[in-house]
């Protein structure tokens, strides 16, 4: 007598079935020359980009020129209130970081004083300051450093 055994799960018939590919039938995804084609528009893209932005670093110079001059008017305001005057033409914008010891001597100069340093404009130049009438000006001469200019070569200026 034979014994035939059946196995307890028939592992073949729990399968689902599969779908064969037929020829003709397309994937979807991307190709290599899909692929190549996005990186390219990308990379034109990111170049335009940077071309502008890298065009305009003068800009953003004079801009903050603008800015700082805006910063030394309001130290300028602050040492005329505790000392009655702005500080001469001789003592210069050197008189917001130390006490001037040049006639006349500050009587209530801020402890610390008004600015943290001397300060240079975007271009890395002193700011030109002048002490006249009871008033002031403060000048950047622009990206040349000379005086008169167009654009970023403009003098960019302060009165108070």
């Amino acid at each position: 007598m034979r014994i035939v055994l059946k196995p307890f799960c028939d592992i073949a018939s729990q399968r689902a079935p599969r779908k064969l590919r037929q020829v003709g039938e397309q994937e979807a995804g991307l190709t290599l020359i899909e692929m190549l084609i996005v990186l390219v528009i990308i990379a034109v893209v990111a170049g335009l980009i940077t071309a502008n932005v890298i065009n305009r670093p003068d800009e953003a110079r004079a801009t903050r020129a603008k800015g700082d001059i805006t910063n030394i008017e309001g130290a300028l305001k602050m040492y005329r209130l505790d000392n009655g005057d702005y500080p001469t033409t001789e003592q210069g914008l050197k008189a917001l970081v130390e006490k001037p010891t040049i006639p006349p001597v500050p009587a209530n100069w801020a402890q610390g004083g008004y600015l943290s340093a001397a300060p240079l404009d975007a271009w890395g130049k002193p700011y030109e300051y002048k002490s006249e009438g009871g008033g002031f000006t403060i000048r950047s001469f622009g990206k040349d450093g000379k005086p008169g200019g167009e654009g970023v070569d403009a003098d960019i200026e302060g009165k108070g």
